[in-house]
């Protein structure tokens, strides 16, 4: 910008622009980009002389601002119309172009683009008086360039193959072929075949164009009325007012329209460019005035499935009857007990029928032995329309062979309404009466009279915690499994010790419960039986003085409660199986997840009448997880893993897709019972959790190390493929994460921290601001390396404690440095190793969380949030997570934001997601953006 003159030329022979810009009296107001401290409170805005500098990115190491990531953006855009044919030939002066046509969709998408063009790049003047403001204007130029060039890179081959004109071939010939020619020019252009070409090209254009106007054609199905015959009607209507539309027969009438000088005009030309489309139009085309056409039943149902979706992604007006996507078509189950006491297990029999339903209609055998034999799509049943196609038809008709089985397993009744019938004719409404009735109808929680608690209990439980104790004991007494999923922090742990006490009133003596958990929860589940349920016979199985065999067998006998550790279980498994268990519970359900783990394979082996996983996070990375933890709990319940996989993850996973994501919760609804802390109807007296994202800039030293780092590995990258190229990908996102942090933890050199890192500096504002409002915080790092050298750092700045806990620690010292931080009213910052400590701890004493570096997981970040935020936090909780803008923390950050919003049970995929990305695609994630670098 410094380069810039009020008047003159740069250079001899340097091209020149004139810009308007945002100017004080010294000159133009640099670029926020350009990281200056330079603040102009009132800028004006002038014009500038410019000199324009070309070059390629190969020649300079540049550093893309907003106006080209946003013309990246145009450019993805051209890209698109090029590929769905959404562009024209056209004859700009003597060359041969493309254009773009902009209709429907395309349009809105335009003005869009419009409305967020940065203004540097509408900044251009191209002569004296022109009005600024001219971003539709600037953005069409580009796109029509950008799709000039897409279109001519795109063609495999010359429009023209054997014949190619010369000079003094015709020039619709030579434009022909030059379309697709490097050089657009064409010689000797005579005015008189420009002219007739270009009014031909300007009619094909206008044509296309008029979609896009304030008026269009509309075609609207009306249903038949008795026995009559369908229609097909035509008119106008309104762009921007849909419901603003005159029938064609009052356009032919002479009837105005607001937006169109000539009516007629419009709708003619609308319908004739409606046939490629809607190939039957022709039929109608041949009257002079034509308002509608008669279809019969399966023109209906190809102008419905067929040509509608065709006619509105181009433009034009659809209007279907009301019916159309609502009148659900569907299997209805039914199922009544049998007489005796109320008792449910899986084995036990219910009586059992299957019927084709549509809406809340119930069709009869003869009624679907009708529709067999008509075999048409549309049909009407009880006055209402169905479409009915032959697959949908020989799934009903499978249905009616189902029949025949009057009786069913509560087992097996539970496993078609997981499936949810076939994919074309879904299971659209369960029937069921008494104990399954309430199971199944997806509101047990609220149906469920609240347990109080239980008199031995020393404490309280809240109303959500005794809904949650009912529902544990209702689905114990069916003899099921479930997964009780509360955030973290809402008494998991309390509720389930509540079960064993009311297990135990008028003293009754159930076989023990074994209790898994992570080693680090062991002490945990110690303390709260000890303070919650003294009355409890507790025995620990961990550690070289276990009991074995039949010192084992009597522990076990002895005790209401046995608690290990997944990895003791492992070992212990053949003794442990032996034991006569009432339920096995799996505490941090998580370490399940991976149903081909030995320690997942070992506790699914333990023999129980149920089974219970607690967990905040039933889905870490992929809903494989859930998979697998329910197959501890209900085993067979979701069907193989190669079947859910179908069903539901790859729907899912891949194609965001709503029936199989709504199809899944009604499969696992009764089994999972989740409440969330931020529900202010499960609990009210907790305080709020306020999450910011913290913003940091690169040091130029850490920006050179990571452009080096990102050279050196896109080159290894692309020279592997495979397993090998997987693992490059993930060691070049941990070094730049390394870099992001601080130039000493990519380089381990042992090497000072002060003045190096803008997120280590930034760390240490926070931290003593933290110190000095008397509060304390917990600062999560995923890297134990990182967190040994910033613990004596910050020790030294701040002076105050700052405690470090990591992997490498006792069980003694990990519980020393928990009560110290706990009970010490010093401020104090707590260091934690996100894989550490992201479960089992509770630290309500820190109102400040901080993640240093991102584990880019949710729902790891939000256990480990949930340290400070659960029950007996009394202040609100700050949480900050860092990121460096313009490197790959900020690109990957905006990716899981994306996938956010598919659905709280399928968030957070790790990394290794990214390690299938392709080369482009990483060279974009790994770039380093201008704002980066402060």
């Amino acid at each position: 910008m410094r380069t810039t003159t009020r008047s003159g030329a740069g250079s001899a022979g340097q091209p020149v622009a004139v810009l308007v810009l945002p100017s004080s009296g010294r000159g133009p107001v640099p670029s926020p980009e350009l990281g200056t401290d330079e603040v102009v409170k009132n800028p004006r805005l002038a014009r500038w002389r410019v000199p324009l500098l070309p070059y390629t990115p190969e020649e300079f190491d540049a550093i893309p601002g907003p106006s080209v990531r946003y013309f990246g953006i145009v450019g993805e855009f051209a890209r698109d119309l090029v590929r769905r044919g959404r562009i024209l030939p056209w004859l700009a002066g003597d060359e041969a172009r493309w254009r773009p046509v902009l209709t429907g969709a395309d349009a809105r998408r335009f003005r869009e683009l419009a409305v967020a063009m940065p203004p540097v790049c509408r900044a251009v003047q191209e002569g004296a008086g022109q009005e600024e403001g001219r971003s539709g204007k600037v953005l069409l130029g580009a796109l029509t360039e950008l799709v000039d060039a897409a279109a001519r890179r795109g063609f495999p081959e010359r429009l023209i193959g054997a014949y190619r004109p010369g000079r003094k071939a015709a020039l619709a010939d030579r434009w022909l072929l030059a379309l697709t020619d490097a050089d657009p020019r064409l010689d000797e252009v005579e005015p008189d075949e420009a002219a007739a070409l270009t009014a031909a090209l300007t009619a094909w254009f206008a044509a296309a164009r008029g979609l896009g106007g304030p008026v269009r054609v509309e075609f609207r199905l009306v249903e038949p009325v008795g026995d009559g015959d369908w229609r097909v009607e035509f008119g106008l209507c309104s762009a921007e007012e849909p419901d603003v539309r005159v029938p064609a027969s009052r356009v032919w009438a002479g009837a105005d329209f607001p937006g169109a000088p000539d009516p007629e005009r419009v709708l003619r030309a609308g319908l004739n460019r409606a046939v490629r489309l809607y190939p039957d139009l022709d039929r109608a085309l041949r009257e002079p005035r034509p308002t509608g056409m008669r279809v019969d039943t399966r023109g209906a149902f190809a102008f419905l499935r067929h040509s509608a979706p065709l006619l509105e992604a181009a433009g034009y007006g659809v209007r279907l009857p009301p019916w159309v996507g609502r009148t659900r078509l569907g299997l209805k189950m039914t199922t009544r007990s049998r007489p005796g006491p109320p008792n449910m297990g899986l084995r036990e029999t219910v009586d059992f029928r299957m019927d084709l339903a549509v809406g809340d209609q119930v069709i009869g055998e003869a009624e679907l032995a009708e529709l067999a034999r008509l075999k048409v799509p549309l049909v009407r049943v009880r006055g209402s329309w169905v479409e009915l196609d032959d697959r949908q038809l020989k799934a009903a008709l499978r249905a009616v062979e189902d029949r025949r089985v009057t009786e069913r397993t509560v087992g097996d009744v539970i496993r078609e309404v997981v499936l949810g019938g076939a994919e074309e004719l879904p299971l659209v409404e369960v029937d069921a009466d008494g104990l399954l009735g309430d199971l199944l109808s997806g509101e047990t929680e609220r149906r469920l009279r609240p347990v109080p608690t239980p008199p031995t209990l020393d404490g309280a439980l809240r109303p959500y915690q005794e809904r949650g104790l009912a529902w544990l004991a209702f689905l114990s007494g069916l003899g099921l499994g479930g997964i009780l999923a509360d955030d973290m922090g809402l008494g998991k742990t309390i509720t389930t010790l509540s079960l064993l006490l009311a297990e135990r009133e008028d003293g009754a003596r159930p076989p023990a419960t074994l209790l898994v958990c992570p080693m680090s929860l062991i002490n945990n589940w110690q303390k709260e039986a000890a303070r919650f349920a003294p009355s409890l016979r507790l025995y620990i199985h961990h550690g070289a003085s276990r009991h074995r065999d039949e010192d084992l067998a009597s522990a076990v006998a002895a005790a209401d409660l046995v608690v290990t550790t997944y990895g003791t279980a492992l070992r212990d498994l053949g003794a442990l199986a032996r034991q006569g268990w009432e339920r096995v519970v799996c505490d941090e359900a998580q370490a399940i997840k991976n149903s081909a783990a030995r320690q997942a394979q070992a506790v699914r082996q333990i023999r129980a009448r149920t089974k219970l996983a607690l967990t905040g996070t039933p889905v870490e990375n992929h809903l494989a997880e859930l998979w697998s933890i329910m197959e501890f709990c209900n085993p067979g319940l979701l069907g193989p893993a190669r079947a859910f996989r179908y069903r539901y993850q790859e729907p899912i996973e891949t194609r965001r897709d709503e029936n199989a994501m709504s199809a899944l919760r009604r499969a696992t609804g009764p089994f999972v019972l989740r409440r969330l802390k931020t529900d202010k109807t499960i609990i009210s007296d907790l305080p709020d959790k306020q999450e910011m994202k913290v913003w940091c800039t690169l040091t130029p030293e850490q920006a050179r190390l990571y452009q080096a780092v990102v050279a050196e590995m896109m080159g290894r990258i692309e020279g592997s493929d495979g397993i090998e190229r997987r693992g490059n990908v993930l060691a070049a996102m941990t070094r730049l994460k390394q870099v992001c942090n601080h130039p000493a933890h990519l380089l381990k050199d042992g090497s000072r921290l002060d003045g190096r890192s803008g997120k280590l500096a930034r760390l240490e504002e926070l931290a003593e601001e933290i110190v000095e409002e008397g509060d304390k915080a917990l600062v999560f790092t995923q890297y134990a390396e990182f967190g040994t050298m910033l613990q004596p750092y910050l020790e030294a700045r701040l002076d105050r404690p700052v405690l470090w806990l990591h992997g490498g620690l006792s069980k003694r010292r990990r519980d020393e440095l928990v009560d110290r931080f706990q009970g010490d009213d010093e401020p104090m910052i707590f260091l934690l190793s996100l894989r550490a400590a992201g479960t089992g701890l509770n630290l309500t004493a820190a109102n400040h969380v901080i993640h240093v570096d991102r584990w880019w997981n949710p729902a790891v970040e939000n256990q480990a949030t949930d340290r400070a935020f659960r029950i007996g936090q009394t202040r609100n909780v700050q949480v900050r997570k860092f990121i460096c803008v313009g490197t790959l923390e900020e690109r990957v950050d905006e990716m899981i934001e994306r996938k956010l919003a598919l659905a709280d049970s399928v968030v957070g995929t790790g990394e290794d997601w990214l390690a299938d990305l392709s080369a482009d695609q990483l060279r974009d994630l790994f770039r380093l953006g201008p704002e980066a670098v402060r």
